[in-house]
């Protein structure tokens, strides 16, 4: 008795004592489960393997009320080979606390990391492995959320692809972009500026002293490229997308505002694993046209093309209803915006101290649509009202976002070939990326190089066949033919004009270019040059071109019946575009085995058949 009241307290070894619920063997484990309940590993008796998880975890020093919280996974990309995820171990205390600071359990794990100079052949040859390592480890895990931090070309698309797969509630935390350096007085950085000075010293205009100067200085802090490549551009589409908050795309890698977006991050993750919003419900069609608004009016890479191609192809409901002619039709309405290299002339710190993603999404208002979801659970126009927002004067010389109304390039930045017999699947260009604006309706006689080492051989040869009017064409550069697509499509101007001062020419291929470079560059044709039905693939130097912007044609003047000819003599011919053909596909091992057997066209994002929403059958377009 206790104050003449009856003492229920459990005594010492009392049988009735309270059972702990995650031992109660009358009630079944709910295989929906949140927490440390879901994802059970098989071990025959659930009540067993949940036993056998929690005393294991418990090794690590957890508490049973940590265990009860809301888990919420941070995946872990950091990587000594790359130093665009440098700051990933700051980034993950931060988003640690504002999980715990929210009710929630933060649990990082690691998942492969890519950088695009540290991966051979490419990083996008491992882009579909990473989407894979994420989808696997997201599936096999208890969380409830899951936060995703990447930053580098390939990483950001890799998780997004395994994170609609999975379709568990996720959020994106980029990096950042590096600051920019400085030589000679002049702001410099990567990755438009290393492409501009070692086109420069190729062409003899600077020196070797210069050159090794410049590699000091071009990437001066940690982060992606500071420029409008390929990860600044993902960066911004997650954020029309919905899948990030609007105020997370700019800052600076290495500012306290990303540490302070990473916590923030967190607290999002927390209300996502109560509301249990899914990728698949929050994203829509108008979600992905938002995000291809946005790629055409930044001037965006080229690469978030066929990245989005990929992601797209992830979405059961989204897959098929948007495709390369999107993008184009998309594009014709929308007008560049944003004054950054590689179309302009300024860097992603210039992008975010004129107001970043909110300020042009103000701009791009009429143009998008906002009802579409949100991370944070409100509508895109929801958000945009709801954050402060006092736009810099539009004639401020600080202001690199252009108004609606005089834009930078009044409409398609991106376009996509559609018309002529050179890439009846499609091609990209970053049009506003031209340097000389001719060129974008030329007319020329083809100098055909077989693939990266034959130009390799021949590019800087006195006696190469080559003037500035010439169309450079670099085959078997494509997803199966390197295999990987490198970034190879920026094929060097011959030394022998470079040094007479061209800076630019037409060139052609079936692989891609950095989105950090420029130049008048036709990219990711379809079908690509190894295949046997490609007319690529069967071009020979001196055969003319002819390109045609306005009118979206890319075409070879040859007949169909030469066309079919050359198809025929390639089809039966040895070592040619067929020699990593379905003939030998089978007969290759692991991984690379995997991604000849499975991986698809540009047009598709080349992504693997098994992955997409549609599944294996849907791979006869290979």
């Amino acid at each position: 008795m206790v104050d003449g009241k009856q003492d229920t307290a459990p005594q010492p070894g009392s049988r009735k004592a309270p059972i702990n619920p995650d031992y109660d063997l009358s009630t079944p484990i709910d295989p929906n489960s949140v927490g440390l309940r879901q994802k059970l590993t098989s071990y025959g008796d659930a009540h067993f393997s949940l036993f056998m998880r929690k005393l294991f975890i418990k090794a690590l020093g957890y508490s049973e009320d940590a265990l009860s919280r809301p888990i919420i996974g941070i995946v872990n990309t950091y990587s000594s080979f790359n130093p665009c995820h440098a700051n990933i171990p700051q980034l993950i205390d931060a988003v640690k606390r504002g999980v715990q600071l929210n009710g929630g359990l933060a649990m990082d794990f690691p998942t492969i990391s890519l950088h695009e100079s540290f991966a051979s052949p490419t990083s996008m040859y491992l882009r579909n492995l990473m989407s894979m390592d994420t989808e696997e480890m997201i599936q096999a895990q208890p969380v409830d959320a899951v936060v995703l931090i990447g930053g580098c070309d390939k990483t950001t698309p890799a998780q997004l692809m395994g994170g609609i797969s999975a379709d568990k509630p996720i959020i994106h935390l980029v990096t950042g972009p590096m600051m920019p350096g400085n030589y000679q007085g002049v702001r410099i950085g990567a990755c438009t500026d290393c492409r501009n000075n070692w086109a420069k010293f190729r062409a003899g205009t600077i020196d070797i002293e210069d050159i090794s100067a410049l590699n000091e200085e071009l990437a001066p802090t940690g982060g992606t490229c500071g420029v409008m490549g390929t990860a600044s551009t993902m960066a911004c589409i997650l954020v029309a997308l919905g899948m990030m908050p609007i105020n997370t795309a700019t800052a600076p890698a290495v500012s306290s505002a990303r540490l302070r977006i990473a916590e923030a991050t967190g607290a999002h993750a927390v209300q996502l694993a109560k509301t249990q919003l899914k990728p698949q419900q929050l994203l829509s069609r108008e979600s992905f046209l938002n995000a291809i608004t946005v790629l055409q009016a930044i001037g965006g890479s080229t690469n978030a093309i066929v990245h989005l191609m990929a992601i797209v192809g992830r979405h059961p409901a989204v897959a098929g209803t948007i495709t390369l002619a999107t993008v184009d039709e998309i594009g014709r309405k929308t007008p560049l915006l944003v004054d950054l290299k590689p179309s302009g002339e300024n860097y992603m710190t210039d992008f975010h101290n004129a107001g970043g993603m909110l300020a042009l999404l103000h701009e791009l208002k009429p143009l998008l649509y906002l009802d579409t979801l949100t991370v944070t659970g409100k509508t895109l126009g929801e958000e945009i009202d709801r954050l402060p927002f006092r736009p810099l004067a539009a004639d401020s010389p600080a202001n690199c976002i252009r108004p609606f109304d005089k834009p930078l390039y009044p409409a398609s930045s991106l376009i996509v070939f559609s018309e002529g017999n050179l890439a009846p699947g499609g091609a990209v260009m970053k049009a506003s990326a031209s340097k000389e604006r001719r060129l974008l309706n030329h007319v020329g006689r083809a100098v055909v190089f077989a693939g990266s080492a034959d130009l390799a051989r021949r590019i800087d040869d006195p006696d190469l066949e080559v003037n500035e009017d010439s169309v450079l064409v670099l085959q078997n550069i494509g997803p199966v033919g390197n295999p990987g697509m490198p970034e190879a499509g920026l094929i060097p101007i011959p030394r022998k004009l470079a040094e007479r001062g061209v800076s630019d020419m037409l060139r052609i291929s079936d692989g891609r270019m950095s989105g950090t470079a420029g130049g008048t560059v036709v990219l990711h044709v379809s079908p690509e040059a190894a295949d046997p039905k490609s007319v690529l693939g069967i071009l020979r130097s001196g055969d003319v071109i002819e390109c045609d912007a306005e009118a979206r044609k890319l075409s070879v003047r040859l007949s169909d019946t030469e066309i079919r000819k050359r198809q025929e003599e390639k089809g039966v011919s040895s070592g040619k575009g067929v020699a990593l053909g379905t003939e030998r596909r089978a007969d290759v091992r692991g991984y690379r085995g995997l991604y000849l057997r499975e991986v698809s066209q540009a047009e598709y994002g080349a992504d693997f058949g098994f992955l997409t929403a549609a599944g294996p059958m849907s791979m006869d377009a290979r």
